[in-house]
């Protein structure tokens, strides 16, 4: 019998997170292109982003049909955010500054890779790329090297250096109460001699 999911956070009812989940304002729009293996993957945290900020959305899929007008949106710039030899790194709006529609492919590097190999209209947006030295918080997960964090972490990273002094902070919460509870469900003694002295 499967256990109740919540049809929001879809996490199960007992660990639901919506409470810790906040509604932020943001002028940049988050759009969230998500690998399909990612969807039932326990830390969904691009869904985290987009449940917590009122100005993103999060799309399933491998080939999106309708990309055209979703990165043509008025009034936005869009950008993607994804390493590049030529990528800017992302500066903090000027007063005057038209607003990005910030693009984040969801997935493992390989299969965000995938997302702008088929579909050329992603690949061919100009890159922009958070400064080096962000430390993840993702204590559960074998990161490839420094700087490598997880979507809702280098969302919020993006954020706060656009739109400073404004703080994104909240959007972590519900990220590390999962952190947290899964440290809880497989046991300190495990945890540690997989993921501690790291």
């Amino acid at each position: 019998m499967s256990r109740l999911q919540c049809p929001h956070c879809l996490r199960p009812q007992s660990h639901c997170l919506c409470p810790l989940i906040p509604s932020l304002d943001s002028r940049t729009r988050v759009l969230l292109l998500q690998h399909p293996s990612e969807v039932n993957h326990a830390l969904n945290t691009a869904r985290l982003a987009a449940l917590g900020l009122r100005n993103a959305e999060l799309i399933v899929g491998e080939v999106f049909e309708d990309l055209s007008r979703l990165l043509n949106q008025p009034g936005y710039r869009a950008r993607l955010l994804f390493p590049a030899d030529d990528s800017q790194p992302l500066q903090t709006y000027a007063p005057s500054d038209e607003p990005l529609l910030l693009v984040v492919p969801d997935g493992t590097w390989r299969k965000a890779r995938k997302l702008l190999h088929l579909n050329p209209l992603l690949a061919a947006l100009p890159r922009v790329t958070l400064a080096d030295g962000g430390v993840s918080r993702y204590r559960l997960r074998k990161a490839p090297g420094p700087g490598a964090l997880s979507t809702v972490e280098a969302i919020v990273q993006a954020l706060q250096v656009l739109e400073a002094p404004a703080s994104f902070e909240p959007l972590l919460r519900p990220f590390e109460a999962l952190i947290e509870g899964q440290i809880a469900a497989m046991g300190e003694e495990t945890y540690l001699k997989n993921h501690g002295g790291e």
